[in-house]
């Protein structure tokens, strides 16, 4: 027989103490016991040696479970000064820590505060740090005093469904929203006890940062030591491999507050500088107390040959030099440090020779590629965070984000934001897959820029890669397998990332929406088999960049020239019959296709005869200019009959891309 859940009812547990709150703190908690179920009479907290907290603890009946989804306990905190300090927060914190063994709802709490401005001051501080919790603020006065019987009701709805959970921009600093990743941070920070270096590769906004930021609170709960360089930063990345040496160590004392009479920077020369850097490493541990130390390098590309934006790392020797130094402490000394390093690509541990020299780190730690999350991830976080914000998501929605999304958290999260932007206002709400395919329509319409930013990085660094993803979204397989079997390690990257999968052979996308945006991006660079296909091709782009030249002629004369001159000039380019006919239009009018007869050719020769005017817009070159133009004018829309050929496609296509191009820049 199945068990019936046992239902909650306002009031207070029998066994529940309050001798140690004041008269209006009881009144305070009677109030809340009128509508929440008061489990625990708390006790009084002393943060510090001059602030003291007293706090209780409220389970929700069943019709605010059915309001926001939570069932679990929730800490009710009183701050009894009349200006809120942000230490409040650090004392729940620690009330949480009291009650390990009991199931807290961590992702909320409440504060009650003398200070008239509490509520002001919770939403000021929600807008400075986006990972705190969610917190309903009361003031003491309004609690004792405020008729209204939907107060405290209404004030949860207030801070529950109007904040989006969903809507992380910067790496997760806290454990408080951070999922699906706790089995790879357990994993690396293990790696690390037991001696071993490991390496982390993804593409951006995979969620790298965040899994070092939950490395380092582990860290921090055992007592070792960490130190985090950024090879993005031209600090390091300007110096020389001798000089870097020394910025590691820089890093590691000052990260760790330890005082050290280091070494200057012009001590480590190309000769002494391994030795030094032992040495700092040596004394490091000896000072720290800590049993090890772990060394993150971010964003290794920038100190990578062949990808480093500064030369000495991208076409000399320095990454062989610094990492046969960090290979070689490492090897000589058991437990001293060990290294994690963290990229986009794994071609800094795959290529085994740099300019005729072995690569000291060739296979010689051990990597993986930051896993997207699977169906049961996606449903933890989305559930989670949607349930406090009132979104009731329908079991069916979690299979599908992960599917459609292939389980890119940081995509799924943004989608769930457009969910919760075109949700209506009424909570709690069913998102069932009318609205969801709703808002994945609204994801690829508005939202390409988020794809961009993921992809970018191979644009910037690994083009090869970037052109296999456009051949198989344009369905060039050709091409494709024939770079796959060219350099098999392309595929594996893509494997790797996610983004691609091989089942039996044949490849396919694991993301849709990065399929979709490649072919909305690269659709014209597709072969074209038929003369049909081309000429269609061509009526859609001219057709197209008609439109808006027409908008940046009408408007730039405008501007230079005024309305009257401005009209003049349009209406003597056209010439008659055209010019006697169009002389009683407005300057607008002239413009609008509806109202008058203008050719692509008119705005050729406008912008041509007037080019001072919009040479900002189309560069410098006007013959070059008035070239392309020409070119597109020729394989104009009303040539149907004319054969196409694949290299009068190709000119076509390179002199309307450089007219989009500038179009773009300018109306953007």
């Amino acid at each position: 027989m199945e068990r019936t859940k046992e239902k909650t009812y306002p009031g207070y547990n029998p066994q529940t103490k309050f001798d140690h709150f004041d008269e209006e703190e009881k009144k305070i908690i009677a109030k809340f016991a009128g509508e929440w179920y008061v489990t625990n009479g708390g006790g009084i907290f002393n943060l510090g040696t001059t602030s003291e907290y007293k706090y209780f603890l409220i389970k929700p009946p069943d019709n605010y479970k059915e309001l926001f989804n939570i069932e679990l306990e929730i800490i009710v905190i009183f701050s009894n000064y009349s200006t809120f300090e942000t230490r409040s927060l650090d004392a729940i914190s620690f009330i949480e820590k009291r009650y390990q063994n009991l199931r807290l709802e961590k992702l909320c709490a409440v504060i009650i505060s003398k200070d008239e401005s509490i509520v002001g001051r919770i939403n000021d501080l929600v807008k400075n740090d986006q990972e705190s919790q969610l917190i309903v603020p009361f003031h003491f006065e309004e609690l004792l005093d405020n008729p209204d019987s939907y107060l405290i009701r209404n004030r949860f709805k207030s801070h529950f469904y109007t904040r989006d959970l969903f809507a992380f921009e910067s790496p997760l600093k806290k454990d408080l929203y951070f999922f699906g990743r706790n089995d790879l941070v357990h994993k690396l920070v293990n790696r690390h006890r037991s001696n071993e270096n490991s390496a982390i590769f993804g593409l951006r906004k995979t969620g790298k940062t965040s899994i070092v930021f939950g490395i380092k609170r582990i860290l921090d709960t055992i007592n070792e030591r960490f130190c985090f360089i950024d090879c993005q930063n031209p600090a390091l990345h300007k110096r020389n491999w001798n000089k870097a040496l020394w910025y590691v160590i820089d890093q590691l004392y000052e990260q760790n507050t330890l005082k050290y009479k280091k070494r200057r920077e012009a001590e480590y020369t190309e000769t002494d500088a391994p030795i030094y850097f032992e040495e700092a490493l040596k004394h490091f541990k000896i000072i720290s107390k800590s049993s090890s130390c772990l060394v993150v390098f971010d964003e290794i590309e920038n100190i990578t040959f062949g990808t480093a934006p500064t030369e000495h790392w991208t076409k000399e020797l320095d990454f062989v030099f610094f990492w046969q130094t960090i290979r070689s402490t490492f090897q000589k000394h058991n437990k001293l440090f060990s290294y994690l390093i963290i990229g986009t690509n794994p071609m800094c541990l795959e290529k085994s020779s740099i300019n005729g020299k072995d690569n000291p780190i060739f296979n010689q730690i051990y990597f993986e590629y930051v896993p997207n999350f699977d169906v049961p991830q996606t449903r933890e976080m989305v559930r989670k965070l949607g349930r406090i914000m009132g979104l009731k998501f329908d079991e069916t929605i979690f299979a599908k984000l992960t599917e459609d999304f292939g389980g890119h958290p940081f995509l799924i999260r943004h989608v769930c934001s457009i969910i919760n932007k075109i949700c209506s206002e009424t909570r709690p709400i069913r998102v069932d897959r009318t609205i969801y395919n709703q808002a994945v329509k609204k994801f690829n319409l508005e939202n390409a820029h988020y794809i961009d930013m993921i992809l970018n990085v191979l644009k910037e660094y690994y083009q090869s890669e970037f052109d296999m993803l456009k051949y198989i979204a344009l369905d060039d397989l050709d091409t494709f397998n024939e770079l796959a079997e060219l350099s098999p390690e392309f595929t594996n990257h893509l494997i790797g990332y996610k983004i691609l999968d091989k089942i039996n052979g044949s490849y396919s996308f694991r993301i849709e929406a990065v399929k979709d945006y490649l072919l909305n991006r690269h659709k014209y660079e597709k072969a074209l088999d038929s003369s049909e296909d081309r000429r269609k091709e061509i009526s859609e782009r001219r057709n197209r960049i008609e439109l808006k030249l027409r908008k940046i002629v009408r408007t730039q004369l405008l501007a230079v020239k005024g309305k009257s001159e401005a009209t003049q000039i349009f209406l003597s380019v056209l010439g008659d019959p055209r010019k006697t006919s169009y002389q009683g239009l407005k300057y607008a009018d002239l413009f609008d296709s509806n109202k008058s007869e203008i050719y692509f050719e008119d705005i050729r020769k406008i912008i041509i005869k007037y080019y001072e005017i919009f040479k900002n817009i189309f560069g410098s070159d006007k013959d070059d200019f008035n070239n392309k133009m020409t070119i597109i004018n020729k394989y104009r829309s009303d040539a149907h009959a004319k054969k196409v050929t694949r290299e009068e496609m190709e000119v076509f296509r390179i002199s309307i891309s450089y007219i989009e191009d500038k179009i773009s820049d300018f109306l953007e």
